[in-house]
């Protein structure tokens, strides 16, 4: 990270949002909530980064297409299937942008399958089309506030 949430936080305060929205933070974050179980401040630190990557999205900023193109791809699979489908997601993500780097993945994947870590088949959540309402809910609510 080329800023810590800390000092990014210092920035929006200070009206940075160039350098914000620039920065790799926000791509950074893998959204594991161990900062926000442990905020003192219970701030909501994965929320706000997913705010920030939708904001660098639509203002067409950030470094290269990779980060974007999996958070897009992971917000299909949710849409999809309800739930992330980790083997089409890394599939299609390294297809897209690491190739080469497949054959030194593909061993790891492999040993998450045969011992059932990881479904070769993605598996869909009961009432999909509840969810599918909600999320479009959501997205209406944050056009809204754009």
């Amino acid at each position: 990270m080329n800023h810590t949430p800390r000092m990014l936080f210092a920035m929006i305060r200070a009206g940075m949002r160039d350098q914000v929205l620039d920065s790799n933070t926000p791509w950074m974050c893998v959204s594991c909530y161990f900062c926000a179980v442990r905020c003192p401040q219970d701030v909501h630190i994965p929320d706000v980064m997913y705010a920030l990557k939708a904001m660098a999205t639509r203002a067409g900023r950030y470094p290269d297409s990779t980060a974007p193109d999996f958070s897009r791809t992971f917000v299909e699979n949710i849409h999809t299937y309800g739930r992330s489908f980790e083997v089409g997601l890394i599939a299609r993500h390294y297809l897209r942008h690491y190739v080469t780097r497949l054959p030194g993945v593909a061993p790891m994947g492999l040993g998450m399958l045969s011992k059932g870590r990881l479904g070769f088949r993605p598996k869909h959540i009961r009432d999909l089309d509840g969810l599918r309402a909600i999320l479009d809910r959501a997205g209406e609510l944050e056009g809204a506030e754009s």
